[in-house]
């Protein structure tokens, strides 16, 4: 008999979304049909983020964690594995980890294909789900593939309506 991968590979995407919901990386009221009231709102990821105090305490327990030393904390951020503005959860420690800030994996690069990743997602150019399994498996490679596509998400002048994102223009670098 012979076996439809069309059929099959949505449903292998779905469970392998579904164990990622297990472990808390996904913030459960960011979905493809609520991007509108959230990640594509601006300021919806400064409304989310955590405060100082958490992520301050969270990143001296990793680094204690993972035997470095604490006096040098400055060299890494608190990375959400999964972006908040691709609908990570803010403070579930399952989304949380230590990442240098320079260099070629550091999270100034990273950061820069979340912007982008978002702005995709927003603009309907990529699905939220496609996005985020992609920065999950792989943001490296995310990051060469995305780097230079053009990605555009206006609002309409006469719409002040909060749902519709604002506009963000990302071209190539």
């Amino acid at each position: 008999m012979r076996t439809n991968v069309s059929l099959w590979a949505p449903l292998l995407l779905l469970a392998g979304a579904a164990a990622y919901d297990d472990r808390g990386a996904f913030n459960p009221d960011v979905r493809q049909e609520t991007i509108g009231q959230t990640i594509c709102v601006p300021g919806y990821t400064k409304a989310v983020r955590p405060s100082l105090n958490f992520t301050h305490g969270v990143k001296q327990m990793l680094l204690k964690r993972a035997g470095r030393d604490r006096a040098r904390a400055f060299e890494y951020e608190l990375d959400h594995i999964i972006p908040l503005g691709l609908g990570g959860h803010p403070r579930k420690l399952e989304n949380l980890e230590l990442q240098l800030r320079a260099g070629g994996s550091g999270a100034k690069r990273k950061d820069r294909i979340e912007v982008k990743l978002q702005c995709m997602v927003c603009s309907g150019q990529v699905l939220l789900a496609d996005a985020q399994r992609e920065i999950l498996t792989d943001w490296q490679t995310a990051y060469h593939r995305y780097a230079l596509a053009e990605c555009s998400v206006e609002r309409a002048m006469d719409d002040q309506s909060p749902s519709r994102p604002l506009k963000v223009s990302l071209g190539t670098r």
